[in-house]
């Protein structure tokens, strides 16, 4: 959901970049966006697409990746677990798959990770980000602008997972 989001601060850090998503078509624009690695999680499991691209985690600290970013919690953090490096970060910020997370806690200790969470809109963030978009450093993806009365369609395409980026509701 916060593809964008991972894909300019990744960039801004100097970071390789893996976008997942559930469609060939948010596929495509995510590489348009500049992703430089998209798994589609429908047809492939985002944790076999992080071992064909990086080698498995081990222990030596070959393989996986050093940061994960995941939104959606639930049953997915076990594989997240599996695909991040010796010392590396798992950072949590939404739990749209569920609360209850299903952790690995030999990952966690074997790899050493630091398992981190963030709602990140706290208002030095938010100024943060409103001065990167000022100084054109972050560009905000805007996948539809809607006016007032389509309200209840840009919910239901947000529910239904048919957009790449944010939906505006314009008065």
């Amino acid at each position: 959901r916060c593809w964008h989001w991972l894909r300019s601060v990744g960039k801004m850090a100097g970071a390789e970049v893996v976008a997942c998503a559930s469609s060939d078509p948010k596929i495509a624009r995510l590489k348009e966006l500049g992703a430089d690695h998209c798994i589609n999680y429908k047809a492939q499991s985002f944790l076999d697409g992080v071992k064909e691209i990086y080698g498995k985690p081990r222990l030596d600290g070959s393989g996986g990746v050093n940061v994960a970013v995941n939104f959606t919690g639930g049953d997915t953090m076990k594989e997240t677990q599996r695909c991040v490096a010796l010392h590396g970060r798992i950072l949590t910020c939404g739990a749209t798959a569920g609360y209850d997370l299903n952790i690995d806690a030999r990952f966690w200790w074997s790899y050493e990770h630091q398992m981190l969470g963030s709602n990140g809109w706290m208002p030095e963030d938010l100024t943060r980000l409103l001065s990167l978009i000022a100084e054109g450093k972050f560009n905000p993806v805007i996948d539809k602008v809607l006016p007032l009365e389509e309200t209840s369609e840009a919910e239901r395409i947000l529910e239904d997972r048919e957009v790449v980026g944010k939906v505006l509701v314009k008065p």
